[in-house]
């Protein structure tokens, strides 16, 4: 029994020093240089603060406003009707979203767009349609047909019914969506890097150029502070919204759905291509301007001040393999404290693994660089590109091993105990063979994040472990086509990559690409 209780705590003890020592001390560390050691008010510093703050938050809120706007017409399509081909749409429209950032940024500029806010903005959309198209699509596929005819029949028009019931009732899926993509376009950190660089900085960006560029921390260290407050906000703002109002009705099959006719047909056809067509000519530009003579050839070159780019690629393959082994094993440690306690403790728990996915990746890269200095300094350890990508990817496998674990029944646990099998011996013949497939897909999500992770990767790597990411923008910011060109070229092969692994996810059919 004793060993039994001492491996119980060792299991909850691994994740929770993991996080504790990788992401809480770190943020702690930066919330106390960040509101103690700064002089606001000193050379400009408030008035620098509160325009960046601005730019950042109304940038993320037109990107909002206008990815919302952009998005309905396929919502509406994919969800109320039934077409052919309408499951390779979806899963289409999902693509953009599973890119790298780096790359989504290399692809606008492919287009020619570079320096504008307007081109971050086009940007965001182009990234975030699938958010509020799986989001919002996939409640408003099952509300219950029922209402709107009843509208219809007392002689509203479809304008009305849309207004006065359909809407209300999607309201917390909007709300929902809408709050994803603010988040990811508050945070957005590559994208803005590429497209609008320093003279277009957001919080995100500052907070890079201040530690690595002007190396003043501390103004680094409040901007973090002023970040992690909008995310807040945010947050709890969203939080509110949802309990005032969530609202319970019946709904429908989601196989229900009628075949679009006349009229409908059209306007179905003209939503889903014109979308789709939209949303390709980035991805399409990118890879052809990538085929210039001598761009794939240079990857292979050395250079004297960046190196070879392509090994950049196996840095990235070899910190994803390692980044997915820390993830799961930490993941499905975590999953099973969670799924074997109850009450508040499981929770709160629960609530802090998913933490660093709500959290800056610059924030935590910075993080790494301000506090693990001491009492060992492991700034320059080779280990801490996969754990800062690790700390990222654990909540992908928390949240596919979790419902897994939950879904064994208490009955085949007890009876193998009856039976003599020791705790061990029970997790290796009844759970482990049931959670490795759910644990095999939180890895393969691991992978793909440690693979485009690029805000904490930008702190920590050195010239030799620069990933694909960061060589590419180091190819960017160089002058000649040619440095150009190798950088298209090198954010093709990792949008394939992305892209076949992501394939591989949807073939285990273990859930659906992109579910929020």
């Amino acid at each position: 029994m004793k060993n039994v209780r001492w491996g119980h705590v060792l299991v909850a003890a691994v994740p929770a020093l993991f996080i504790g020592y990788f992401f809480l001390y770190p943020l702690a560390r930066i919330l106390v240089l960040g509101l103690s050691e700064l002089e606001v008010g000193s050379d400009g510093v408030e008035a620098r603060l509160l325009q960046i703050g601005w730019f950042t938050l109304w940038q993320a809120v037109v990107s909002t406003a206008l990815t919302l706007l952009v998005s309905a017409p396929m919502t509406w399509a994919v969800s109320q009707f039934e077409f052919r081909g309408r499951k390779l749409a979806t899963a289409a429209v999902t693509v953009p979203f599973v890119l790298p950032t780096v790359v989504v940024g290399t692809a606008f500029v492919a287009l020619g767009w570079r320096d504008s806010v307007g081109a971050i903005i086009v940007a965001h959309v182009f990234f975030n349609v699938a958010v509020v198209v799986r989001t919002v699509g996939a409640l408003w596929a099952r509300l219950d047909p029922t209402l709107h005819d009843a509208g219809r029949v007392l002689g509203a028009s479809e304008w009305k019914v849309f207004r006065t019931i359909t809407l209300p009732l999607l309201r917390p899926a909007i709300a929902a969506a809408a709050s994803i993509v603010f988040l990811f376009t508050f945070t957005s950190f590559g994208v803005v890097l590429i497209l609008g660089g320093f003279r277009f900085a957001t919080l995100e960006v500052e907070i890079y150029r201040q530690a690595v560029t002007l190396f003043d921390l501390p103004l680094a260290a409040a901007l973090a502070v002023v970040q992690l407050l909008g995310v807040t906000a945010a947050l709890y703002a969203y939080a509110r919204y949802q309990e005032r109002h969530t609202a319970t009705w019946a709904l429908r099959a989601e196989s229900d759905r009628p075949e679009p006719k006349g009229r409908a047909r059209l306007w179905v056809g003209a939503s889903v291509i014109g979308t789709l067509l939209a949303l390709a000519v980035p991805i399409v530009v990118l890879v052809a301007r990538s085929l210039q003579p001598g761009a794939y050839a240079g990857l292979f070159q050395d250079d004297r001040v960046v190196g070879r780019p392509i090994a950049s690629a196996g840095n990235s393959l070899m910190f994803a393999v390692i980044a997915s082994l820390i993830a799961v094993a930490i993941g499905v440690m975590a999953s099973t404290v969670i799924t074997g306690r109850r009450g508040s403790l499981s929770r709160w728990f629960d609530l802090t693994l998913m933490l660093p996915l709500g959290t800056s990746a610059v924030t935590i890269g910075f993080g790494f660089i301000v506090a693990l200095g001491e009492p060992v300094d492991l700034r320059a350890s080779f280990w801490l590109i996969p754990i800062a990508h690790a700390l990222v990817a654990i909540p992908f496998v928390v949240r596919t091993t979790v419902p897994t674990i939950q879904s064994i029944p208490a009955e085949t646990r007890e009876a193998a105990r009856v039976l003599g099998a020791s705790p061990g011996r029970v997790w290796r013949e009844i759970d482990l063979p049931i959670v490795s497939r759910a644990a095999l897909v939180g890895a393969a999500f691991a992978f793909v994040v440690s693979l485009g992770e690029f805000g904490a990767t930008s702190f920590i790597a050195r010239p030799n472990t620069a990933t694909m990411p960061v060589m590419i923008v180091r190819l960017l910011s160089r002058p000649g086509t040619g440095s150009f060109a190798m950088a298209l070229a090198l954010a093709v092969i990792l949008a394939a990559m992305t892209a076949a692994i992501v394939l591989w996810i949807d073939r285990l059919q273990f859930g659906e690409i992109g579910t929020f």
